[in-house]
């Protein structure tokens, strides 16, 4: 009969030994529930799936197999990622056609809306569409905007507007600032239509920088409604223009040079439109650099490539100049330059003669391409393993050997 620590041991045996078999019964019933969910090309042993429950990493799967569908997708894929940078830098940042920007090609139209009235402490009346106009968004110090509106009932036809306040005040997030505000008079023009004008350098806005809000009460249709105009206003030229614009060839473009005298140096963000001989807007041509204290000068260049593919009519137009001094981690963020409306320079070339026809350059431009490029060939070398005898489908841009 055993003895006391006889049997002690025999009770551990008994209990490692029901241990045990629960462990592997265990791992077995989590390697069949996997097999049930996702079959596997062998089933794992139960010492394998006991380490797996015990912290080992499971064995990683093969990737799957690309088909050829899915390898020419990849490829026509790559091609038109590298075939559109290709194409859209072929010019500077500075120096882009008028056809990828048609929205800033006429910066001084006004700003024209219309929709149903909407009533004094909310709601709208469908009843009465109202129609506003205001001549621009961004005034720089001493300039005028002006406002205008009108109603119009269900059938189109004009119906009576009476225009009872108009409070034009500056906006502030910060309640220890002062709102500053000011009255506005509008005038009715004997056709149906109201109007203002707003020079916020004339009266209590004078030192005001930032958004002005005019808040406009009217009553139309037999109720009272409320329209809002803002405005983004600068009280402190940071600099101004001077001399006479010129247009000079310049490393095989031409560039539009502005004298501009600056109290306030900076980066400054410039923006010119330029035409052609027949009045088409062709070019938008920006500068966008530091200036220091002083006179300075502001280049506007046409890049010579753009010129070659575009072939406007010569001479060309510098016309609706803008521009503004950033000012980085500030709010507002900007002081405007007064703008210069309507035609500014204008051009005396009248040929192509000595004009680059070379695309723009850039380290940044050089690491893309060579980037992009790689993805495309790698791509088309996958797809070309998979199948020889199938020919590689071609390149919308891009030279043998991509």
């Amino acid at each position: 009969m055993p003895t006391e620590p006889g049997r002690r041991r025999l009770a551990w045996r008994l209990a490692a030994g029901v241990l045990l078999a629960l462990l592997v019964l265990l791992a077995w019933l989590l390697a069949t529930r996997a097999n049930d969910v996702k079959p596997a090309p062998s089933a794992p042993s139960a010492a394998s799936a006991g380490l797996q429950l015990f912290g080992a990493l499971p064995i990683a799967e093969a990737p799957p197999v690309e088909s050829r569908s899915q390898l020419l997708e990849q490829v026509r894929r790559f091609d038109h990622t590298y075939c559109s940078y290709l194409q859209n830098t072929r010019y500077p940042h500075e120096s882009r056609p008028a056809s990828h920007s048609p929205d800033q090609m006429q910066p001084n139209l006004p700003v024209l809306e219309s929709h149903p009235m909407r009533l004094d402490g909310g709601g709208s009346h469908t009843e009465v569409t109202l129609q506003t106009a205001q001549s621009r968004v961004y005034l720089a110090a001493g300039e005028s905007v002006s406002f205008s509106l009108r109603a119009q009932d269900s059938r189109g036809h004009g119906a009576p507007l009476l225009v009872t306040r108009a409070l034009a005040q500056g906006l502030t997030y910060d309640a220890r600032r002062s709102t500053p505000r000011m009255t506005l008079d509008f005038l009715a023009d004997g056709a149906g239509a109201w109007h203002a004008g707003l020079t916020p350098a004339h009266g209590a806005l004078a030192q005001f920088h930032g958004t002005i809000r005019t808040t406009v009460g009217y009553r139309a249709g037999g109720k009272d409604g409320v329209v809002l105009f803002d405005v983004l206003v600068s009280p402190v030229l940071p600099a101004r223009w001077s001399g006479k614009a010129a247009e000079v060839e310049a490393n095989g473009s031409l560039d539009y040079v502005l004298g501009l005298d600056v109290d306030q140096p900076g980066r400054y963000v410039v923006t010119g439109r330029i035409d052609d001989a027949r009045g088409q807007p062709f070019a938008l041509a920006s500068f966008n650099d530091v200036l220091g204290a002083g006179a300075q000068q502001v280049r506007l260049p046409v890049f010579g490539k753009l010129l070659h593919d575009g072939a406007p009519q010569l001479p060309l137009v510098l016309r609706d100049v803008e521009g503004y001094l950033l000012r980085e981690d500030a709010d507002p963020d900007r002081l405007l330059l007064p703008r210069l409306e309507g035609r500014v320079a204008s051009g005396q070339v009248r040929s192509l003669d000595g004009i680059a026809n070379t695309e723009w350059q850039s380290e940044e431009r050089s690491r893309y391409l060579a980037e992009y490029a790689k993805d495309l060939r790698q791509a088309r070398t996958r797809l070309q393993q998979l199948d020889p005898a199938q020919a590689l489908p071609a390149s919308a841009c891009a030279p043998p050997g991509r």
